[in-house]
């Protein structure tokens, strides 16, 4: 019986990258696991995949009855639908551990370190021995460069970078950091896109203290790409809150280059923004500087402003 690799919605590089290297390594111990997406690919994973010669993981969002195991998330609302109708077999995360519960004991592995890509290269090497593939390694190494944001993101370690440089050899490419850049420029792929589908590019629903919050991320080169669609952007925004019944919802507009975040903000309560970042929105955005990464440096302020 099959055995479905899953990332969280929205999937993002470490989400697919991880469903297809951790399902790569699971089929090495004999277990016949298929890995899949819960969503449309970003431009950047298209990239990663093209490059390393994957096509696009099977579409499923329903695990009613089947076999699973969940990469980069143990949210319920990160979740396939009926997640609990069907047998999770594993989790490999480095997020705080959520709301998943099991009946029987599984394999769970969950590490503080910038990317899931960083935890599956630990279970090849140190706890399976096993050999990383060459293009599994590339996807990996693509996985830790996104989500650590070319390691300038607060949630990077050295543990990342000592993967990265091992995973770079291991895939043949000599210059990492000329491989992120042409990444992120795929990621900031923005003209022509619909701001809805921006939004939700990468995004993410919480429960902060009972109140329903959407985060997305757009990580761009510069601000510049978005400087005509503020207004469009800002209508979606107010569309999704409504929709949804959600108390705020917020876009991170993360540059890149300056290492900072323009966070705009749609709110039933303005002065959280202040109480978590100690800066009050200026109209609709507010700049917080040093801000790359909405796991470590977005969530945990917001939901202590609301918790308090």
């Amino acid at each position: 019986m099959a055995v479905y690799v899953l990332g969280h919605k929205s999937p993002d590089t470490d989400s697919v990258a991880s469903a297809i290297a951790f399902a790569e390594l699971q089929k090495m111990l004999g277990v016949d696991a298929v890995p899949c997406r819960q969503g449309e690919l970003n431009p950047e994973t298209k990239v990663v995949l093209e490059k390393f010669g994957f096509s696009e993981p099977e579409l499923r969002t329903d695990v009613g009855g089947e076999k699973y195991m969940l990469v980069d998330h143990s949210d319920i609302k990160q979740a396939p639908d009926n997640w609990d109708s069907g047998e999770l077999m594993a989790v490999v995360d480095h997020h705080k551990i959520g709301d998943i519960t099991t009946p029987n004991p599984i394999f769970f592995c969950a590490m503080p370190v910038g990317c899931t890509g960083t935890v599956i290269y630990t279970l090849y090497k140190d706890v399976y021995k096993k050999d990383i593939p060459q293009n599994v390694a590339g996807l990996m190494l693509s996985a830790i460069l996104s989500d650590t944001v070319l390691f300038k993101s607060a949630t990077c370690t050295d543990a990342d970078k000592e993967a990265a440089e091992a995973l770079a050899k291991i895939a043949g490419v000599d210059d990492m950091m000329a491989w992120g850049m042409e990444m992120a420029k795929a990621k900031s792929a923005v003209e022509g896109v619909a701001p809805r589908d921006l939004i939700f590019r990468d995004y993410k629903d919480f429960n902060m203290s009972g109140k329903a919050v959407g985060i997305g991320q757009l990580e761009l080169v510069s601000l510049d790409l978005v400087k005509g669609m503020m207004d469009d952007l800002y209508a979606e925004l107010e569309k999704v809150k409504a929709e949804g019944n959600r108390h705020s919802v917020f876009l991170m507009l993360t540059d890149i280059m300056q290492e900072g975040t323009e966070l705009m903000a749609v709110t039933d309560d303005p002065s959280v923004v202040e109480k978590a970042f100690g800066k009050a929105l200026e109209g609709r955005t507010v700049w917080l500087p040093g801000v790359m990464s909405r796991k470590k440096q977005m969530v945990p302020p917001l939901e202590k402003a609301f918790a308090g």
